[in-house]
């Protein structure tokens, strides 16, 4: 992976821990909670499972959340990239070609898949920004799962999950996973509340964000929007003894893990990779990249299914090819 500007400079992006967002971290349903005692760094992730830097930039994610473990407290803000105000587009099919082009030069610097065609732009965030945040409540690892699936409904299928109906026909087969309970989150006041936080909280970005400059194709400058800002999609916030430490925009994932051990004024782990094997059997799925970055290994375990995009493989784990949705239409076969 290659970065753009630092972790948290070129204008310093570093907020000390009595900043304006300190005191709202515990405030969110949290994805990884902390089960180390002795853990006193929370990381805060904005994203939105449709935006393709937040796809993209999985690879560093996953190796950070492992890498660090039960030492920090993961909370992921939605910050809701298609809003439900938005003016439909006046030729839907021109403005979902437009929108394919636009992965796709993101996928130039990312390597990341993306579906071979996109059938369509998502037309609101919302359903699954609820889903993956009512996911939260059927524990860490199912979220991750449901997310995750999420994520590839418009990156691998394309086609996105951006209704109900949409939410539960893509993450139908996770494992473990209670589908009717789920439906029933999103529709929940409470599960609305926390979104729309999450949403507020996105427009409220920190000071050294809204004039940030730095090179490179997304270094995280706020998102100018016609009633205010917003952050750009991703900005990780680490915030600790150290104080807060901001990653904005698409960074090398060496970035993630200083702001890490400067936030935590402590020694960290470093990265922690793994055997493809045991990534595959944690995660489900693999992409390219993060066949790489998680594993060193440019070959997937033997028993992989492999389904084609339209910029090279995903990997999937036996038993997710037997529940993918619409897998029976798609491409995949063992290596």
């Amino acid at each position: 992976m290659t970065g753009a500007t630092g972790p948290f400079r070129p204008d310093g992006c570093v907020v000390h821990a009595d900043g304006q967002d300190t005191a709202e971290v515990g405030a969110h349903v949290g994805v990884q909670e902390a089960t180390d005692p002795a853990a006193h760094l929370t990381v805060t992730e904005f994203t939105d499972p449709a935006c393709p830097w937040a796809w993209g930039s999985e690879p560093a994610f996953r190796l950070l959340r492992h890498s660090l473990g039960p030492r920090v407290r993961w909370r992921r803000v939605f910050g809701i990239l298609f809003d439900e105000d938005d003016d439909p587009a006046p030729d839907p099919d021109a403005e979902a070609r437009w929108y394919e082009r636009f992965i796709a030069d993101v996928a130039v610097h990312t390597r990341a898949p993306y579906a071979r065609r996109l059938h369509r732009l998502t037309r609101t965030s919302w359903p699954a920004s609820l889903a993956a945040k009512a996911s939260a409540k059927q524990g860490a690892d199912l979220a991750e799962h449901v997310l995750r699936r999420l994520r590839e409904s418009t990156f691998v299928l394309g086609t996105p999950a951006d209704s109900y109906a949409g939410v539960r026909d893509v993450v139908r087969g996770v494992p473990g996973l209670d589908l009717d309970r789920l439906l029933d989150g999103m529709a929940a006041a409470s599960t609305w509340d926390a979104v729309r936080a999450d949403r507020a909280r996105t427009r409220r970005p920190i000071a050294q964000v809204l004039e940030l400059e730095g090179t490179g194709p997304h270094p995280g400058r706020a998102k100018e929007l016609g009633d205010g800002r917003r952050y750009a999609l991703p900005t990780v916030l680490f915030d600790g003894p150290g104080g807060q430490i901001c990653v904005p925009g698409w960074q090398p994932v060496e970035s993630y893990f200083e702001a890490a051990r400067t936030a935590a004024a402590a020694p960290l782990p470093g990265p922690a990779r793994m055997p493809a094997r045991d990534a595959l059997e944690q995660w489900r799925t693999l992409t390219g990249p993060e066949l790489a970055v998680l594993t060193g290994a440019s070959q997937p375990p033997a028993g992989a299914a492999r389904l084609d995009t339209g910029n090279g493989p995903l990997w999937l784990h036996p038993d997710e090819a037997n529940s993918y949705p619409a897998i029976a239409e798609l491409s995949h076969q063992p290596e």
